[in-house]
């Protein structure tokens, strides 16, 4: 079938669906090629206008290429010019630096030496075995695969390439995450010394990610109406957007109010070293795990205060879209790990009926009959 609706799960669990071409025809020479594309408009009408115009692609590629063929790039030429010339320009420098990293470390050792069109299903399943059996997790895997992805679908939109193998992606295993109880966040908090204190205080009492804790400007925030805005983040020392790209406004508690209100201010930076200069990830450690010590706390890092922030909100009954809201992730999925900390939302839904059921109406008839008429009945029911 070559339009079809097609459902997949993407690297990070959330569902996807879209309507998807997939086209095979026999060229003037002979040979058989195939064009795999995703509909520019999704509708089933749209598919089927592109799925035409790629069958008159492939009849005529040879024709409008002078009946030459193209021979694809090795993986380990083009990966200079997909960093270069794609990824570069369309990119974050956190993104890119970790395209070039996967890159230089992982794809190219594996698919160096082959041309992009020898890569096929049989390469990349291999590819993924041998991680496995090095004990690479599922989502380090898949996040390899899709820099992989990428670089062929570009090569494909630059007519390097033909068509693209599909990939199927490992299934992670259900996301685990530590978080403080209430008890212990509070210990923790009171067991921070000096001006960490206050970096400790936000991170647990906003959920904002370390980077976005290194990128805090006090332009960013507003003690008077108590609320802060996250509109940069630190990745590999680069500054640059939260990540999704999306910036997000979190509201502070009296806590994390009092905790900025006497945190000094050197710089334009909420959180700097001595000299008000940016601090790095590596400087953030030694504080927390002092500070957990201190309150006779298991180690944990700087990311399980925001699981700590996400779970006391769900605990005490936050919906969870405000969760996903105030945490800034680009899906619900992605804040549903937190819905099972949640039991009673599950038991007071049910106990709804009883209430519906208890609740009742008095009503007294033209002859002095009184009636009590449960709520949600008709009157000609009752």
């Amino acid at each position: 079938m070559t339009v079809r609706r097609r459902k997949w799960t993407d690297p990070t669990g959330a569902p996807r669906e879209a309507w998807i071409v997939d086209v095979n025809a026999v060229g003037r020479d002979g040979r058989l090629r195939r064009i795999q594309r995703v509909a520019p408009i999704q509708n089933k009408r749209a598919a089927e206008k592109l799925e035409h115009e790629l069958r008159e692609e492939l009849l005529n590629a040879d024709e409008r290429k002078g009946a030459t063929a193209v021979e694809s790039p090795l993986l380990a030429n083009f990966a200079k010019e997909f960093i270069d010339t794609y990824a570069t320009p369309n990119n974050k420098p956190s993104e890119v630096e970790s395209k070039r990293m996967i890159l230089r470390v992982h794809l190219v050792p594996a698919f160096g030496n082959l041309r992009l069109d020898q890569i096929g299903v049989a390469e990349i399943d291999g590819y993924k075995a041998k991680k496995l059996a090095a004990k690479v997790a599922h989502k380090t895997i898949n996040n390899h695969l899709t820099v992989l992805r990428k670089m062929l679908t570009v090569a494909i939109e630059w007519e390097r390439l033909t068509m693209a193998p599909p990939i199927k992606w490992l299934k992670p295993p259900p996301p685990e995450f530590d978080f403080l109880t209430f008890d212990e966040s509070n210990r923790l908090i009171a067991a921070a010394q000096g001006e960490w204190a206050a970096m400790i205080t936000v991170a647990a009492r906003t959920g904002l990610r370390l980077g976005e804790l290194l990128g805090l400007s006090w332009t960013d925030v507003d003690l008077e109406t108590g609320r802060v805005f996250v509109r940069r983040a630190v990745a590999r020392g680069i500054v640059g957007t939260p990540k999704n790209g999306r910036s997000r406004e979190v509201a502070l508690s009296q806590q994390a109010i009092a905790a900025l209100v006497a945190h000094p201010r050197r710089s334009l930076l909420v959180f700097s070293d001595p000299q008000g200069k940016m601090l790095t990830k590596g400087a953030t450690k030694a504080p927390l795990a002092h500070a957990l010590k201190r309150a006779g706390l298991r180690h944990i890092g700087w990311h399980a205060l925001r699981h700590t922030f996400a779970s006391h909100l769900v605990m005490r009954g936050a919906p969870i879209k405000a969760v996903q809201e105030l945490l800034g992730h680009s899906t619900i999925e992605m804040t549903m790990r937190y819905s099972h900390l949640s039991p009673d939302a599950r038991r007071d839904a049910v106990r709804l009926l009883d209430i519906k059921e208890a609740l009742t109406m008095t009503w007294k008839t033209a002859s002095g009959t009184v009636l009590q008429i449960p709520l949600g009945r008709s009157l000609r029911a009752a």
